[in-house]
């Protein structure tokens, strides 16, 4: 239980800047077995984005709720996944050989192209909160991209061979197998049921309106929908690069959490007409 629980506050602490009091020592069994709480870290983050856009949209517009939500939620990432999502930018952007892409995404400094991506990625996340903020009780279902965007990243540490040669902080996951896979998949699922039920009741009783028959649904095709749009940016970056990175890693999750809150703002949208 004591490792169990020192590997839960690992994943929050490395994951997020949300407060978790505890003194961990880090080593890479540690961090090996943090992989399976990335889910219950992303469920979190969506919680706490959720709250935030709900109570802010009684004091501002939703436009400026959907903004300052979202600069909360990046501030409590410590923006630690748009930072590797600006790295690979710059990297697989270049259009360079192999090692020259490494050596670009190593680079402290940030490229045009980094920022580019990085400014995209932010307008389309905003205005898919956006979105979210006014179609009711569907902003319940905001926490699901936050859940299987970072479940995808422990199936991309366990599904494809890290791409350095030297020990970067991404090979500390080298050791992760099936098992952690496993785990990440039952804290994803365990999470998103409770999710998508509260989502149910928001529409049943909480709110007044009416349950669509799609919602209960959500959390599969929230999963469904990380593990093939994951599994295609993975492999492509794989190939350019021979195999993953720490930036990768958080180049994944970014995009992935980003293309899910549009497929949740567009289904809302849809169901809401």
């Amino acid at each position: 239980m004591k490792r169990q629980w020192e590997a839960l506050a690992a994943a929050f602490q490395f994951l997020s800047r949300i407060p978790f009091p505890v003194r961990v020592n880090y080593t890479k069994e540690v961090f090996v077995r943090s992989v399976a709480f990335y889910p219950l870290v992303g469920a979190a983050l969506g919680g706490l984005l959720y709250a935030a856009g709900f109570a802010a949209g009684f004091a501002v517009p939703p436009a400026l709720a959907a903004a300052l939500s979202l600069a909360f939620a990046v501030m409590l990432t410590g923006a630690l996944h748009l930072d590797g999502l600006m790295d690979t930018a710059d990297g697989l952007l270049s259009q360079r050989p192999r090692e020259q892409m490494l050596d670009i995404m190593k680079d402290s400094r940030v490229g045009a192209m980094g920022v580019i991506v990085c400014v995209l990625t932010l307008m389309i996340k905003g205005v898919a909160i956006y979105t979210l903020l006014e179609q009711g009780h569907w902003l319940w279902y905001v926490a699901l991209p936050f859940v299987w965007s970072r479940w995808f990243m422990v199936v991309a540490i366990v599904r494809w061979p890290y791409a350095r040669q030297d020990s970067g902080l991404g090979s500390y996951f080298k050791q992760a197998g099936a098992r952690h896979a496993a785990a990440a998949t039952a804290t994803a699922a365990a999470v998103s049921i409770v999710i998508a039920a509260l989502g149910l009741w928001a529409g049943s009783g909480g709110s007044g309106e009416p349950i669509r028959p799609i919602e209960p649904a959500m959390p599969l095709l929230m999963g469904a929908g990380a593990l093939l749009l994951g599994w295609l940016a993975a492999s492509y970056i794989a190939r350019k690069l021979g195999g993953l990175t720490g930036d990768t890693y958080g180049a994944l999750n970014e995009w992935l959490e980003t293309a899910l809150l549009v497929a949740l703002a567009v289904i809302g949208h849809q169901f809401a007409l």
